[in-house]
């Protein structure tokens, strides 16, 4: 680490460290997006465990229909 990122870095943690609070105002609209992207985050997250602790159960359907779903000696006697 050099000299000049060694003084940044030290004013960076001294500004950090001192900093006033800011009396900021944040509305409704602000508030309302944090809300509405956290819901969607959320969801998501539901959405994907659902979908990867419903896999098992999900693959083994697929594969109980294609089964009864395969060709029987009876249909290739009707073949042309």
């Amino acid at each position: 680490m050099n000299f000049k990122s060694s003084i940044f870095l030290l004013l960076a943690l001294t500004f950090l460290c001192f900093g006033n609070d800011a009396d900021a105002y944040i509305g409704p609209g602000a508030g309302l997006s944090v809300l509405g992207s956290l819901w969607a985050v959320v969801v998501a997250i539901v959405i994907a465990l659902f979908a990867l602790l419903t896999w098992p159960l999900r693959a083994l359907w697929r594969r109980l229909r294609v089964k009864r779903a395969a060709p029987t000696a009876s249909d290739h006697d009707h073949r042309t």
